[in-house]
């Protein structure tokens, strides 16, 4: 793809975005970097706050893979020091930091989930704490002197806090400068980050503009819409699908979602042109395919890209027994425990058996209905369960587990 036109160029990356600070000079650098050779820099940030990934972040991958298909340089940055701050975008209150064993932790898991997607050999993984460890009190000082209060509070969310009479921690307003501030330090070219993040994407040109650095391309990427086709995916609504969850998983809760929300994945998460995905939507328009072979076509891309093309085959092949022949996955995990005396609360077991990710989630998961045991459904959120033999748990219509006391 190193070989396509600035025109085919432009097309592909302007696939799905939101916004493009600007285009002429994206095409401009474009241009100069197919005449010279030279790779453009492409930058994208994540604060390591949360030990996984799930379908939503991907959009910016997706983009950042693009960008590696025509031959361009990315720089995953893991922003170590920034995640102490905490990032304030669309937070009606002060996120509390996080330690810097949280930081690490998270961070060595965000550098195995990226290479599920990123070219490892094309990728740049760095930590801003590599140079905003080093800035000094007077070069803290300096920085904050390049912003007023008034422009700070031009943010949608600083506004919000700020005529509600909620708190704003000083140390908040350091986030959007030290975002800005990544982009001087690694002289990007380009920069992508979801549409809420672009008044601290600005603020890398502003800054980089000071410095006498040519400002950096600006380029927003949707929030990707959750299973339920609503509200942004977020791992605490609940309508998440993670990379590193079981092929099973993706491929059941892909196909759950909406005809119409289906072909919003499709622009921004499937590798299919914009031509194959409209043939699709022709099919299912004109009758000749059925929405939900459509929709297995992407569960299976998305498994695949995570996984391979044999844990897509087998997550098929698992669904169709469960929901067709009505029989049992042939790979149900099993679960080992002590056995005693005392029975065990179900929410608990659900949260042991890693069927759901808290005890709150499993009391939720048993208030909807959702959960059987030994194929029967209980609906007593403080339902007890003998701690001895063996227990079949169902949670939803896809995730099981076998427990055993032993």
């Amino acid at each position: 793809m190193r070989n396509k036109s600035i025109a085919e160029q432009m097309a592909l990356l302007e696939r799905g975005c939101e916004g493009i600070v600007s285009k002429e000079e994206l095409e401009k650098k474009l241009k100069t970097s197919l005449e010279s050779g030279k790779p453009l820099k492409v930058k994208v940030g994540f604060d390591p706050t949360a030990p996984d990934l799930h379908l939503g972040h991907t959009v910016l991958l997706q983009k950042l893979r693009q960008f590696q298909q025509l031959g361009h340089e990315v720089h995953f940055l893991i922003g170590d020091f920034t995640a102490m701050i905490g990032d304030p975008t669309g937070k009606s209150e002060t996120r509390p930091p996080l330690s810097l064993e949280d930081v690490a932790r998270n961070a060595e898991t965000y550098k195995a989930q990226v290479f599920k997607m990123l070219d490892p050999a094309k990728t740049k993984v760095v930590f801003n704490s590599a140079w905003l460890g080093q800035l000094s009190s007077y070069d803290m000082i300096r920085l904050a002197s390049e912003l007023t209060v008034a422009r700070m509070l031009e943010r949608d969310d600083f506004k919000k806090r700020f005529h509600g009479n909620k708190p704003i921690s000083i140390h908040e307003f350091f986030y959007p400068l030290l975002q800005g501030y990544d982009s001087v330090a690694m002289e990007a070219d380009v920069e992508i980050g979801g549409t809420d993040q672009l008044f601290n994407l600005l603020m890398g040109r502003e800054l980089q503009r000071s410095r006498g650095q040519e400002v950096q391309v600006v380029m927003t990427m949707p929030l990707l819409e959750g299973l339920d086709g609503v509200n942004k995916m977020s791992k605490s609504l609940g309508n998440y699908i993670g990379i590193t969850e079981p092929p099973d998983q993706i491929f059941g809760k892909t196909l759950s979602i909406s005809d119409q929300l289906m072909f919003r994945w499709y622009e921004l998460l499937s590798d299919l042109s914009l031509d194959e995905i409209a043939t699709l939507k022709k099919g299912m328009a004109e009758g000749w395919l059925h929405p939900k072979a459509v929709k297995v076509r992407l569960a299976k891309e998305l498994v695949a890209r995570f996984y391979d093309q044999a844990a897509a085959d087998a997550a098929e092949k698992n669904f169709e027994q469960i929901f067709k022949q009505h029989e049992l996955p042939d790979d149900i995990p099993e679960k080992t425990l002590p056995a005693q005396e005392e029975t065990v609360a179900l929410f608990w077991l659900l949260k042991e058996a890693g069927l759901v990710d808290s005890t709150s989630d499993g009391r939720r998961m048993i208030q909807q209905k959702a959960v059987t045991v030994n194929s029967e459904k209980i609906v007593d959120v403080n339902a007890q369960l003998p701690a001895s033999g063996e227990l079949l748990l169902k949670v939803g219509k896809r995730r099981f587990c076998k427990v055993l006391f032993v």
